[in-house]
Parts: C-alpha cells; structure tokens; sequence
C-alpha cells in the first residue's frame, strides 16, 4: 500500500494518469445503496489494535515484497473475519486479499527457465520462457508469484477470496510495459484457475508508468479497480467516478487514509 508521503504526491496525478492510461471518460459516481466503509492492513500493522464493526476489509499476505509473507496473517485474517462478523450486505466481501506484484527480471532472486512451475506445465500466450523471451518469463514469473501467494503464504480455502493485485512504482519494475503487464496476466490467470476473482489497486498515474494501456483481450480487462489517493473519505466517493485502470472495468471502491489507518469507501 502507498505510503503517506506517496499518497500526498499522488494524489493530485491520480486523475490526469487515468485520462493517460486511455481507460475512457470521467462518469458520473455510481449510487451507493448503503454507507459502507473498510478498511486494509498489512505487515505495518502488526501487533496494533485494529478497528470493529466493519463493512469488509482487506488483509495484505505478503511483508512488502512480492516473495515474502506478511508475518501477522495468521492474526489479520482472524481479526478481519471477526470484524466483519455482522457487517451488512455489501457488494464487497467481508474479507479479501491484496498481493504485492513486481517485475525483477534476472535482477530478482529467482526468475523462471520455463514454462512449468511445481510440476505442472503453464500454457503461456507469449511463448516459451525456456528460449530466453522475456515477456514469456515474465509470465511465469506472475504465475508463480501468485501460485505462492495461493499455496505457500497460509491462506486456507484460496478459492473463496478476492485476490487484489497491487501495482505500485515502489516495487521493481521494467521499462518494458508490455512485459509487466505479462507478469500481472500471469497472476490474475493463476487466480482465476483456482476459481478466485481478481481486481487491481493502484493509481492512474502508477498503472500509467507501470503497465500502460491493456488491451480489450487481455486478462486485466474488466476486473474491478481499486483506486488509491484519495485525501479524505468525501474526496474517495468523488473518485469513484474517475475511469477504472482497465477496459471493461469499473472502479469498485476507493482508498483514502484517516488516523494512520488505510480506508476505503465501496462506489457501489
């Protein structure tokens, strides 16, 4: 998730990158059947008493990089689910999940050779990563990156969360936008074989730099968005009115920051 300072700075790009990422017009805020607020925590939050009563929130599985664990997800997890206990009806689930993504390329740690990862052989639309081509290793990468997250991080029941991918300019990317935009194919197909949803976070002018315009046919398009930057609750629900990251899609809700604490407002 942002940082504050980063909030600040990106808060005044947020529209002006969404009108460069070619996503469409501004439209009017949808009606909202109901004043429903969350709330999304991660590895910063560890050991900190967390607020109650709410409408959903969002816990973070990784600890800032997109091949760790958040240490406290055991415990978030818990608390999500006892905090949304008797939350009401609401387009968003009570609990979801948020990832950390990144493109390292052979700067990172581990980056693939081929196309199977754990035994099983991926189907690749850019080729065959054992040949070298990067947008195809970049796939993998996303694919494994996500099957991790689903498999190896704690999470039990994978299949019954939302699964957001968080896209942010913090974390390692390329020049290569089209190659980025791989690595996030390649998480959300993972997700979605598993029978999980899948949405994107971040802000027009970060998905701008980071992925740039996604086409009508890629896996990106259409899933919800989650935007961040917002400087206040009220100034959240007006941007849920600006254009989502991706063709097809819809801004879901949106993030604004309020006692240290990240907040979101639900545009529907």
């Amino acid at each position: 998730m942002l940082s504050s300072m980063a909030r600040l700075a990106l808060t005044v790009t947020t529209a002006l990158g969404l009108v460069l990422a070619g996503v469409g017009p501004v439209s009017a805020a949808p009606e909202r059947s109901a004043d429903v607020v969350g709330v999304d925590v991660s590895w910063p939050q560890c050991g900190q008493d967390l607020p109650r009563q709410l409408s959903f929130a969002v816990v973070g599985v990784n600890n800032g990089l997109a091949n760790t664990t958040n240490p406290c997800l055991a415990d978030q997890l818990a608390w999500a689910g006892t905090a949304t206990k008797n939350a009401p009806s609401s387009v968003q689930p009570r609990v979801a999940l948020y990832v950390n993504t990144a493109n390292p390329g052979l700067q990172g740690s581990w980056w693939p050779k081929s196309n199977t990862y754990k035994g099983k052989r991926v189907s690749n639309p850019y080729g065959n990563c054992a040949l070298r081509t990067f947008k195809a290793c970049s796939y993998m990468y996303g694919y494994a990156k996500a099957y991790d997250d689903a498999k190896l991080r704690g999470v039990t029941n994978p299949a019954s969360y939302l699964w957001w991918l968080d896209v942010e300019t913090e974390n390692s990317w390329q020049r290569n936008k089209a190659a980025n935009v791989a690595v996030l194919e390649g998480m959300a197909v993972y997700f979605k074989s598993i029978g999980a949803p899948v949405g994107i976070y971040s802000t027009g002018y970060q998905w701008n730099q980071i992925a740039g315009t996604v086409k009508s046919t890629s896996p990106l398009a259409g899933l919800p968005s989650w935007l961040a930057g917002a400087r206040s609750r009220s100034d959240a629900e007006a941007k849920c009115s600006l254009p989502a990251l991706t063709p097809r899609s819809r801004v879901s809700m949106v993030q604004y920051i309020s006692k240290g604490l990240d907040y979101n407002v639900s545009c529907s």
